[in-house]
């Protein structure tokens, strides 16, 4: 009987992320920016989150360290919530990962992998792509998708340097865009 719950809370949440799987051939939306690999960001912006506290959940990185969301305050933090599973989420990690290197630290970017199978699947993922300045954290008790009332994936959701959400993009977005940098200069 104890496995039964935790069961049904797998397959739900499991359920709510197939909005990610892009096997079908049918595009999610006709509309967006396009990748090189004819993938289509169709993230779009929204605000009506605005002004909610990060949520205070723990991640923790592939040697155990964990880190708390809610003290993160004094500059702005761009949360991407990704899974090796989730073709954008590949899509964008580069674009994040330049984007970051970029940002040089003015803004905080946090990549933090829904994988339940945590640093197992995160850290070769890492290492094949040479993803250099993003950060390996992990959620591997999927606490952090019901918190932000996440259907699906990437969710990436920018944070002032008080800690309250500015806008939030649900869906791949093109990273590496001149949009990108003018939304995340709103935090700035």
């Amino acid at each position: 009987m104890p496995r039964f719950p935790l069961f049904s809370l797998t397959a739900a949440f499991a359920l709510v992320l197939a909005g990610c799987d892009r096997e079908s051939a049918e595009p999610a939306q006709p509309e967006g920016a396009e990748t090189a690999s004819g993938e289509e960001f169709t993230g779009k912006i929204d605000r009506a989150s605005a002004g909610q506290a990060i949520p205070a959940i723990e991640v923790a990185d592939p040697q155990g360290a964990t880190l708390a969301l809610a003290g993160l305050k004094g500059k702005p933090v761009l949360v991407n919530l990704w899974a090796t599973w989730c073709i954008p989420c590949i899509t964008e990690m580069p674009l994040l990962d330049e984007l970051a290197g970029e940002l040089d630290g003015s803004v905080t970017v946090l990549t933090i992998s829904e994988d339940i199978q945590g640093a197992e699947k995160v850290v070769p993922f890492f290492a094949e792509r040479k993803l250099a300045n993003l950060p390996q954290w992990m959620d591997t008790a999927n606490a952090l998708p019901p918190a932000f009332g996440a259907s699906s994936l990437p969710l990436t959701v920018l944070y002032d340097a008080e800690g309250k959400e500015v806008w939030r993009v649900v869906g791949g977005f093109d990273w590496g865009s001149a949009e990108a940098r003018e939304m995340i200069a709103e935090a700035t």
